[in-house]
């Protein structure tokens, strides 16, 4: 692969692109108060699509652009649990180019909708066969289509935690002084752990991956790896310590985050911040939580109600 970071800013130059990444990183005073660590969260829902799956959503398709795969009107191809649909969508509206999106029927009403009306094509899955299903919906497509297809399979696709380790990573570590001393993220396709791990460990930040306690959960976007689809990039020694969070205080921390802290984020959020919680209660230092998306596209859900 020869994608860099220079042919991705030229690739996107002037336009809404240009945003993806650059986001902000802020104190979490409340949640940190009385813990040996102090926590600040990344907030990925300031993309220009809500998520973090903006990042490898941009460099994997930037990537297909270099490859030449994308000649002649071939159409997008990926299987999401919503957020990098909306991310893909959103790319290819903004490069021109079509996108099939397959998701388990599952994803939350606001992510369908946010897809949508940035062009792509939704097709659903079986929702008790959550990603995987999509996962193999996708594959059978792409093989049976491969004169309409790209299928860019954001699961082992190294465009993924590339876009990580050469955006993300030097943004913590830039925004934190270099002070930050461990990295939390969920485990989905494990790209962004991946991603930071290549970038950050060098320099001595510890990594901290945070999967599912439950093979059936309610943590959107992340996998029980014991029980899921393998991702072929996800690689278990990128992470210094593997913690696993229930579904119930995950969703009663990301509400926690909007009454105490005025940050709205969903479940895999409020997740992501009870690791971080358990690290800070355990270990001293800067500990930078990565908060994946925005809770407003999960308004329709029980998280609200």
């Amino acid at each position: 692969m020869t994608l860099t970071l220079e042919r991705v800013r030229d690739r996107v130059r002037g336009t809404v692109l240009e945003r993806v990444g650059g986001t902000p990183l802020v104190p979490l005073h409340r949640i940190s108060e009385g813990l040996r660590g102090r926590i600040s969260a990344k907030l990925e829902s300031a993309n220009p699509a809500g998520s973090v799956k903006d990042r490898a959503a941009l460099w994997m398709t930037v990537d297909a652009e270099d490859e030449g795969r994308l000649r002649g009107g071939k159409v997008i191809l990926d299987a999401t649990s919503g957020n990098t649909g909306v991310a893909l969508a959103m790319v290819g509206a903004v490069l021109g180019h079509r996108v099939d999106l397959v998701m388990p029927d599952k994803v939350s009403l606001e992510r369908k909708r946010m897809a949508a009306a940035f062009g792509a094509t939704i097709l659903l899955t079986d929702p008790l066969e959550g990603t995987d299903g999509a996962i193999r919906e996708a594959q059978r497509l792409a093989a049976a289509h491969a004169e309409r297809y790209v299928y860019l399979d954001q699961y082992s696709n190294p465009a993924n935690p590339l876009a990580h380790r050469l955006t993300t990573a030097p943004e913590v570590w830039e925004q934190t002084k270099g002070s930050v001393t461990h990295f939390v993220a969920g485990v989905g396709t494990s790209g962004t752990i991946v991603g930071v791990s290549a970038g950050l460990r060098p320099k001595g930040v510890r990594i901290v991956a945070a999967q599912p306690a439950e093979p059936f959960h309610g943590i959107e976007g992340w996998k029980h790896m014991a029980t899921a689809i393998r991702p072929p990039i996800w690689d278990e020694d990128a992470a210094d310590v593997h913690l696993m969070i229930p579904t119930d205080p995950a969703i009663d921390m990301a509400r926690r985050l909007a009454r105490e802290e005025g940050v709205f984020t969903g479940p895999s959020g409020g997740a992501a911040v009870l690791a971080a919680v358990r690290i800070a209660q355990a270990e001293p230092g800067e500990i930078v939580v990565l908060l994946a998306d925005g809770g407003e596209r999960y308004l329709s859900t029980t998280l609200w109600e």
